[in-house]
């Protein structure tokens, strides 16, 4: 059974930092690419960064310079640094897994909140 689990959440005052982290079990992690994304209300699900195996990463412009995604191959963990937060920030963030082959192999985290906010 695939199980990814975030924690780290919460909310934070504009310019503040946050790091997420989602531990997976279920998968042989180094076949993933791990991503966040993130969902604010009345709006669809967007990317925010993707880390492969072998710590190739993407982000979205929004985050670039200011988010960092990291990977722990050895603990299945997958982490996103959440530097100098806007309120455009606050979402629910997700974390993603996906096989590199077969894409089919699709999972997602429960979510947790993010609240950028004075």
């Amino acid at each position: 059974q695939v199980q990814l689990v975030e924690s780290g959440g919460g909310l934070v005052q504009p310019g503040g930092s946050l790091r997420l982290s989602c531990a997976a079990s279920g998968i042989w992690f180094t076949d993933y690419t791990m991503g966040w994304y993130r969902q604010a209300p009345g709006k669809q699900r967007e990317l925010v960064a993707t880390i492969s195996g072998t710590h190739g990463t993407y982000y979205v412009n929004s985050v670039k310079d200011r988010f960092v995604i990291s990977r722990d191959n050895a603990k299945n963990t997958v982490a996103l640094q959440m530097n100098s937060l806007k309120p455009e920030d606050t979402a629910v963030y997700y974390c993603n897994a996906v096989h590199i082959i077969d894409t089919r192999a699709n999972y997602w985290g429960q979510g947790t909140q993010v609240t950028v906010s004075s």
